[in-house]
């Protein structure tokens, strides 16, 4: 027999910003890398002919620094 009284259930205290879910410092920074990722996937294939990476780092960076502030 369990003698213990109920438990609360378990509230997570997430921040809830711009992005459609609570997340949290880790959350943001792993969205933000795979944004990176996703980024510089789409710019190499699409867009390096016309213009060099750098941008899409910078920009990607920006975005990074905006999710992570904001999300």
């Amino acid at each position: 027999m369990d003698n213990q009284p109920n438990a609360a259930p378990v509230t997570h205290k997430g921040r809830k910003g711009f992005l459609p879910i609570a997340t949290n410092g880790f959350d943001r920074f792993f969205i933000s890398v795979v944004l990176y990722v996703a980024i510089h996937l789409i710019w190499m294939r699409f867009i390096e002919a016309y213009l060099p990476l750098n941008i899409a780092t910078i920009g990607s960076i920006l975005l990074a620094i905006l999710i992570i502030r904001k999300g």
